[in-house]
């Protein structure tokens, strides 16, 4: 079974994941966004790695565990051509045009090469770089959730109480329910409504 995974920091974020069915991943730094979801900051501070979720361990040595991969990853970024800036305190790399890099030759060939060295980012990361969200946000998260879980996505992640969701979570979206839930279900989070390429 196809699975998701997805990180409500906004609802925007979450309704990419839930009406396109596109989760987080992928091999390249500049495709991913803290606050999405990828994601998502964006792009041109690219937070997160690829590969993402959670590291084992906890606290300060998990988090420091983290920026000394990242530091890893970075010199993979040099010794495969690419000028990358060290990482701040919390693993971030900012390598610029996110865009520009995603055309870039060089930078996807290095990203290719490094992806392996480029560690999981860990919960308490994801959690110091989630959007501050404002009481009817969190509403609006819940509220979301709730539809989806109750049209035809049980799965659906709940969020935490600051409308957040950490963690590798994942759902299935693949299914013809799931994809009619998230259409019943875009109103509420104010996104418009895919209606697809026909029944089923």
């Amino acid at each position: 079974m196809r699975t998701n995974r997805v990180r409500l920091a906004a609802a925007a974020a979450v309704a990419v994941f839930a009406l396109t069915g596109c989760g987080g991943g992928g091999d390249d730094e500049a495709g991913k966004i803290p606050t999405a979801g990828d994601g998502t900051s964006s792009g041109t501070s690219a937070g997160t790695s690829a590969g993402t979720g959670k590291a084992s361990g906890s606290g300060k040595d998990e988090v420091a565990a983290y920026v000394d991969g990242r530091r890893a990853w970075v010199k993979c970024l040099r010794e495969n051509g690419v000028d990358a800036p060290d990482p701040d305190a919390n693993g971030q790399v900012d390598l610029g045009d996110g865009a520009a890099l995603k055309k870039n030759p060089a930078f996807l060939k290095a990203s290719r090469e490094c992806s392996s060295v480029s560690p999981p980012v860990p919960e308490e990361i994801e959690r110091r770089l989630a959007p501050k969200l404002t009481p009817e946000q969190i509403r609006t998260q819940f509220a979301f959730a709730d539809c989806m879980q109750k049209n035809g996505a049980p799965d659906f992640p709940d969020p935490e109480p600051d409308g957040n969701v950490y963690g590798d979570v994942q759902w299935d979206s693949t299914t013809a329910a799931a994809k009619r839930a998230a259409r019943t279900c875009a109103p509420i989070i104010g996104a418009p409504v895919d209606q697809g390429p026909g029944k089923g």
